[in-house]
């Protein structure tokens, strides 16, 4: 199915009172590449989001922005009673007269000191959020296929309308191309037996059909209309195909074929007919190459 590259999805998750949430913005560009935003306590898992949106998602530029707001139960905090009981220890054995009034201990400021505070190792976050955030990303991913889905089924209307455009004025190409020797002939004869009637000769038909062959040969635009023919075939077929690989990238390579080819039959027809017919073509084609560059 042919899909747009441009795109967004998001999705939210809650799990023991942590909410984890996702959005992915996609736009257009000639390859993948991923810009990951992830709050400090999981820039671990960045590297594996970036993995598994390229598994997901074949071409385009991504920005993928990842929201963390912990629960009640995480991100713990504990005093360290043994760390408290020593400094407490130690403070009172430095007092000049112990149990003197004069003296006190700020527990709050004990809070400050290295050590006191332990907090829940890093390690054991990641651990409990990486199956709930590649949940989340999975379902964020399925959001922005559905949308970019959706775009591509216009993106393939458009294209469609294209090739058949340019299909139809090929046929009046092909159908044009042998009157147009037909007509040098005998355009060569009248010119030929004008000029040689006045010296008294006549036009030999061996003479005129060398002519003919060799205007012929040079004019031949058949292969090249077969191939344009072949590639308007087949980036149809890739439109209508229902592979889920991107086709993105084939489709700019055929628009560049097509053009080629157009190119080389207005360079060796010199028939105006022809001629109008193989400008709007390659407008056409013009038109193709950029609906291409939005495809993934």
């Amino acid at each position: 199915m042919l899909r747009s590259m441009t795109g967004f999805g998001s999705a939210t998750e809650e799990v023991d009172g942590a909410r984890y949430t996702v959005e992915i913005r996609g736009v257009n560009s000639k390859y993948f590449k991923a810009q990951v935003r992830v709050p400090d306590d999981l820039l671990a898992l960045e590297a594996e989001i970036e993995s598994a949106l390229s598994r997901r998602i074949g071409r385009g530029s991504l920005t993928a922005t990842i929201r963390h707001m912990a629960g009640a139960s995480e991100g713990s905090i504990t005093v360290n009673t043994q760390v408290v009981s020593r400094l407490v220890s130690a403070i009172e054995s430095a007092v000049p007269e112990p149990g003197d009034s004069r003296y006190t201990i700020d527990l709050a400021k004990l809070l400050d000191v290295p050590g006191v505070l332990v907090h829940e190792p890093v390690e054991a976050v990641v651990e409990r959020a990486r199956p709930v955030v590649m949940s989340v990303i999975s379902a964020a991913c399925n959001a922005m296929i559905a949308m970019r889905e959706r775009e591509g089924e216009l993106l393939q209307a458009d294209l469609k309308g294209l090739l058949e455009s340019i299909g139809s004025r090929l046929t009046i190409v092909a159908g044009r191309a042998p009157l147009v020797v037909e007509h040098y002939q005998e355009r060569l004869r009248q010119r030929m037996t004008t000029l040689l009637e006045e010296v008294g000769a006549s036009v030999q038909s061996e003479d005129l059909l060398k002519e003919v062959a060799v205007y012929a040969e040079r004019t031949d635009i058949s292969e090249e209309v077969v191939r344009l023919g072949g590639h308007l075939e087949q980036f149809g077929q890739l439109i209508e195909g229902a592979s889920p690989d991107p086709v993105g990238r084939t489709l700019d390579f055929l628009a560049q074929e097509m053009l080629r080819e157009a190119n080389t039959i207005a360079s060796k027809s010199a028939d105006s007919e022809i001629s109008r017919n193989i400008v709007e073509i390659k407008g056409l084609i013009d038109r193709i190459k950029e609906q291409s560059a939005n495809a993934e």
